[in-house]
């Protein structure tokens, strides 16, 4: 497995990461933690040293199952987690009020059976608490000794400068993939300046990039696409062009299309390191093997011109979750 600075004063990690929410949250059925608890240590096994959880995945249940996969490997993995949503999850709402973050600290600490949080992220910025007040929290927790390193999710550009200026912003993680690609706007720029690493998620694009969704795909009942605009029957046929896209590469340089889509992100820049989910050991293999897949100057061009052809359909975000977007 290759290794990747996490921004410029940030941890070094797997070129490749594991998101592990989907193990318990959003995608319909949760996983058996038992076979969970396996792939992640197989993860590990393979060469994975950074995993992401959240506070609000459960909630709680995916930081319970993943300080209790990596307690044999303590001091030898990058945990990363998230604060600033109420207690209950998601729908209880926004809340990065000092004293809360605090709370949520303590908490995670405990269910992740480790000393200190390698990288703490605010989930969503919140609109009611400046981030100045945010990050100055952090900072007093990174002194003492709580936490190693600040992130910030879906944040904008003045939000992470303004952060930046009270504590360093060592990882931004936010949503970037073929699939979108509006950070390159304005977002990675800066990013680049400030010397800030990019965790993006959702790199296969919900898993539209592997193939194995089309336009017959049905959900589970609780699985959040069935919220995702970009998901509806009719955009998924519309989108389906950049799917055969990648596919066409995939079968070109005898790869899958997962490993294309992922080798793709890996070749915009060195201190992007994205993490994809899965609960199939067959898929963690196939995800951990793109670190090998090698896209030259020619591929990357050729991807481009093709891509910028395709028109993509669809919202990426229902209305009440793009509300949490910070601009």
């Amino acid at each position: 497995m290759q290794a990747r600075k996490l921004g410029k004063n940030g941890p070094e990690v797997s070129a490749l990461g594991l998101g592990c929410m989907g193990m318990s949250f959003g995608y319909g059925i949760v996983a058996d933690k038992k076979k969970m608890i396996n792939l992640i240590r197989q993860a590990v096994e393979r060469g994975v040293t950074f995993f992401d959880t959240a506070e609000v995945y459960g909630p709680y249940v995916n930081e319970e199952l993943v300080g209790e996969a990596l307690e044999p490997f303590k001091n030898k993995v990058v945990i990363a987690t998230k604060f600033g949503f109420d207690v209950g999850g998601i729908a209880g709402g926004l809340n990065s009020r000092p004293g809360h973050i605090r709370e949520v600290v303590e908490a995670s600490l405990k269910r992740l059976r480790v000393d200190t949080i390698d990288l703490l992220y605010q989930h969503r910025v919140d609109p009611n608490v400046p981030v100045e007040d945010v990050a100055g929290t952090v900072g007093d927790l990174i002194k003492e000794g709580k936490v190693k390193y600040f992130g910030l999710s879906e944040a904008g550009v003045k939000t992470i400068r303004r952060a930046h200026a009270v504590q360093p912003v060592t990882a931004l993680q936010s949503e970037y993939s073929l699939f979108w690609r509006e950070p390159e706007e304005e977002i990675m720029s800066v990013l680049e300046e400030l010397g800030i690493g990019f965790v993006p998620f959702s790199p296969l694009g919900k898993g539209f990039l592997t193939g194995k969704i089309t336009t017959e795909t049905t959900f589970a009942a609780n699985d959040f696409r069935n919220t995702v605009p970009r998901f509806s029957p009719e955009n998924r046929q519309a989108n389906m062009a950049l799917v055969e896209l990648v596919t066409k590469i995939a079968t070109e340089k005898q790869a899958t299309p997962a490993q294309i889509a992922l080798a793709w992100i890996l070749a915009q820049k060195p201190w992007i390191v994205p993490i994809p989910g899965t609960t199939k050991p067959k898929r963690l293999n196939e995800n951990i093997s793109a670190v090998s897949v090698e896209l030259t100057s020619e591929d990357l061009k050729n991807i481009e011109d093709a891509a910028s052809k395709i028109k993509l359909q669809g919202e990426r975000y229902a209305a009440a979750n793009a509300k949490m977007i910070d601009r």
